[in-house]
């Protein structure tokens, strides 16, 4: 497989083996000579079909698979979801739990629904429940406790049942975008429920603890709430809970009350899921997918993912259990969204939904046969016989599926999903192709370089049609990052701009169509971000909930662009500035006389005052000092300070700050108002923090200082507003439920 620049640059960041000074130990051979080698355990058949595999660059694992195979840890799954029962002890043994596995790489889903009301009567302490919104900042705090295998930071699925009676509270949790950072949120919408909202009629809230109806409201009301929240800034999603559990391979084994983080694996309380997507955007052939590479692909796919489970560490006995008892992989696929570029079809168009679904029940059907096939070799999964295979009730149509079905009933079949369309993040940037079943984002966009040189990359596809028509020139390409699209740009022929459609040109009912044809031919869900324009409206999204429902999608996410009220304002989608590229950021200059604020802060080390002060244009510059210290303690508390000072006057978010020194962490935590102060940096970081909060309730009009947010430093052009990416500061997209930087790979679920 060729390997890019970009990749090489997410290989080495992020996959590759390093020694203790830095050091990358592997190259793209070694790496998979490692996973094909561990995966096949000492088979010399199956190393060569897995190295093979993986070198085609016709399928990728999942990252864990790719980090961890070969190595101490072992653990190979993305995607786990843990029980949390109405208890103190359930509560904080999944917190426990939920650690050791962001700790691995892994990400958690949790359902909230069981946990009893706020202020419902608790008999053992005769006092009161805090509730499930409560305990969810528990999980979230010690989330960002544990940065997940060194590369990873953890990410969590919060699921509440429409029926809870929080539910409310539960939809406003993320209100503000400083809390619950580590949490998606969905509500798990019913059948009962939907119909009410239909017919505008109430529904019984039920207390989970009692089972008794707590309150009776209207279901319109809270769709509508749902829904405004959704375009406030792109949460809660919905879950259809029924739709999942009408598709539940193992019933009698448990009802699915929960995903994974990003939505796409629906999962029974302890159980994991190993993913793998197959690159369709190298598969062409005659101007048309190559289906017999494609039916190889599938089967040695399969082959692949079944053996991670018998080569997979697990962080618990009892996930364990669960995995090998259900047996679950879930492939998928990258690269549509390039692959309909080479067959020159629009994305919001027919013909592309219709070869959507194609290309699904292809890749279900053969992920299927070849699991029967092992099953006859090596066994059916242990709860085959309680499963929707043995009674012939899995949900496929066709001929040929009553074949398949009836085949399955007599041989068993290996594991009991096969398929998922999961987020490819940085997977797809190593083969070099678009994300999962998304649009791609931009067809031109910049990456910073040192922080003083911007590139411009070009989706290959697009720059050889360019090429094609005679219209490639440099001039163009740097329109084109202005917006990262052609729809407005007169110089492209229509025939063009049909084809290289991105994200924003593309309606939201083509996103939710071309997300419901994958997901008929899908066991488990799909990952999808359905786009908005900024100047869409609640009505908008509204639709878009609504039809998702009623084209039997599991589940949607959507996202308004610019609705994150954390974003930092940039120019276009990664536009280089107006001043020349290459010009250096420098700060502004201090005024002579300014204003601040004292605050006081118990460490480990002992006593810190921190002032902050600001000027007209808001908070400039920052001075620590600690009472006993000297020596190479006071003088890192100098160098904080400075660059904190240096990078407020240069306008950087306080907010960008924050995340960097908050949750550093030294051997003298100290308990200060209730919160863990974890050291003197994670202490200035606090007290910015507490800063920011004053400022957003008007606390220091009394002190009389006059700010004024950062982003007026920022020029605003009539374009999107984009995040930036924390590591590299170029343009994130938000795709599959997350956030991604296609510069350097950081993502973000």
């Amino acid at each position: 497989m060729h390997i890019s620049e970009n990749a090489l640059i997410v290989l080495q960041k992020r996959y590759f083996r390093k020694n203790e000074k830095g050091e990358c130990l592997e190259d793209w051979n070694s790496l998979i000579d490692r996973v094909a080698g561990n995966i096949a355990n000492g088979n010399e058949e199956d190393f060569k079909k897995f190295h093979k595999l993986l070198n085609s660059g016709d399928f990728l694992p999942n990252s864990p698979t790719l980090m961890n195979a070969g190595g101490d840890l072992q653990q190979l799954s993305a995607c786990f979801v843990l029980p949390i029962e109405d208890s103190m002890d359930s509560i904080f043994e999944t917190v426990k739990n939920a650690a050791l596995i962001h700790k691995s790489g892994g990400g958690t889903g949790f359902s909230f629904s069981r946990l009893r009301e706020a202020n419902a009567r608790v008999r053992s302490t005769n006092g009161v429940s805090s509730g499930p919104i409560s305990f969810m900042k528990v999980f979230n705090a010690a989330t960002d406790a544990v940065k997940q295998g060194g590369t990873r930071r953890g990410a969590n699925m919060a699921i509440l049942n429409v029926n809870h009676p929080q539910i409310l509270d539960f939809i406003r949790c993320k209100r503000d975008p400083k809390e619950l950072t580590n949490f998606n949120i969905s509500v798990g919408l019913t059948e009962e429920f939907m119909r009410a909202v239909a017919s505008d009629t109430d529904y019984d809230l039920i207390s989970p603890h009692t089972g008794a109806v707590a309150d009776t409201i209207s279901a319109s009301m809270v769709f509508e709430l749902i829904v405004e929240m959704a375009h406030k800034n792109g949460e809660p999603g919905i879950i259809f809970l029924d739709r999942i559990n009408s598709a539940n391979p193992t019933p009698a084994i448990g009802q699915i009350e929960s995903t994974n983080p990003c939505g796409e694996q629906p999962l029974l309380p302890n159980e994991a899921c190993n993913l793998g997507s197959i690159n369709l955007s190298g598969m062409i052939l005659d101007a048309d997918l190559d289906w017999e590479l494609l039916r190889t692909v599938v089967r040695d796919s399969v082959d692949f993912l079944d053996a991670v489970i018998e080569r997979s560490k697990f962080p618990l006995k009892s996930i364990e259990d669960m995995v090998k008892a259900n047996r679950k992989i879930g492939l998928g696929i990258m690269g549509w969204a390039d692959l309909l570029y080479q067959l020159k079809i629009p994305y919001s168009s027919q013909e592309a939904v219709d070869l959507a679904e194609r290309v699904m029940e292809t890749i279900d059907f053969e992920a299927k046969q070849r699991s029967m096939e092992l099953a006859q070799q090596f066994g059916s999964f242990p709860n085959f016989a309680q499963s929707i295979y043995a009674t012939g009730d899995l949900p496929r149509q066709g001929k040929k599926w009553a074949g398949l079905i009836a085949d399955i009933q007599r041989n068993g079949i290996r594991n009991a999903t096969h398929t998922t369309i999961a987020p490819t993040g940085t997977i797809s940037m190593i083969a070099d192709t678009s994300s999962g079943i998304e649009p791609q984002f931009s067809l031109v966009y910049v990456k910073s370089v040192m922080d003083t040189e911007k590139l411009l990359y070009v989706n290959k596809w697009f720059e050889a049609a360019l090429e094609e028509w005679g219209l490639l020139t440099q001039e163009l390409l740097e329109e084109v990052s202005q917006s990262g699209s052609v729809a407005h740009l007169t110089q492209i022929p229509q025939e063009m701009k049909d084809v290289f459609q991105t994200a924003h040109d593309i309606d939201p009912e083509w996103h939710i169509r071309m997300q419901a044809a994958f997901q008929k031919f899908t066991d488990n869900a799909v990952s999808k971000t359905i786009n908005f324009s900024n100047t869409a409206s609640i009505d908008d999204i509204r639709k878009a909930y609504l039809l998702a429902y009623q084209i039997e999608c599991k589940g949607v996410t959507v996202y308004r662009d610019g609705s994150r009220d954390n974003q930092v304002l940039s120019v276009g989608a990664g536009t280089p500035p107006k001043e020349p590229i290459e010009k250096k950021v420098a700060p502004r200059q201090r005024p002579e006389v300014t204003h601040g604020i004292t605050q006081r802060l118990e460490t480990g080390c002992g006593h810190m005052y921190v002032t902050i002060n600001t000027d007209s244009h808001g908070a400039c510059e920052v001075f620590v000092q600690m009472g006993k210290v000297g020596g190479c303690a006071s003088a890192q508390l100098e160098a904080i300070a400075r660059l904190s000072s240096l990078a407020l006057r240069s306008s950087i978010r306080i907010e960008a700050i924050i995340r960097q020194l908050k949750g550093i962490r030294c051997q003298s935590p100290m308990w200060h108002k209730g919160k863990m102060i974890t050291s003197c940096g994670d202490a200035v970081g606090q007290a910015l923090e507490s800063f920011l909060s004053m400022h957003a309730n008007n606390e220091l009009k009394a002190l009389h200082v006059t700010t004024q947010s950062t982003d007026d430093y920022v020029q605003e052009l009539p374009k999107a507003k984009v995040a930036t990416c924390p590591d590299c500061g170029s343009a994130i997209e938000h795709l599959e439920g997350c956030l991604k930087c296609p510069s350097c790979g950081w993502s973000k679920c």
